[in-house]
């Protein structure tokens, strides 16, 4: 996938989940949580109040920490178009 049209279909995919208002399992919201993060290369620690919340944020980044940006916008798309788009 060419970078332009990767990053091209990565916010559109964002933009759908933003704008999706039904609820989605909190399982799959920590994946793409893990990838938006990886694809955005933001650094920063979860940003929770609550430790509970933030210790499943990070333990989803840890899953996710040795794959690169491109391929965590791509895993990114590909979870929106088979779990959500349907």
């Amino acid at each position: 996938m060419k970078s332009e049209k990767l990053n091209r279909d990565f916010s559109a995919a964002v933009e759908y989940v933003n704008s999706y208002t039904e609820p989605l399992p909190a399982d799959l919201l920590l994946k793409l949580y893990a990838y938006y993060k990886i694809a955005n290369k933001n650094k920063n620690h979860p940003g929770s109040t609550t430790p509970l919340i933030n210790a499943f944020k990070a333990n989803a980044l840890i899953q996710a920490k040795n794959i690169g940006r491109e391929k965590a916008m791509k895993e990114y798309i590909k979870l929106v178009k088979k779990e959500i788009k349907r």
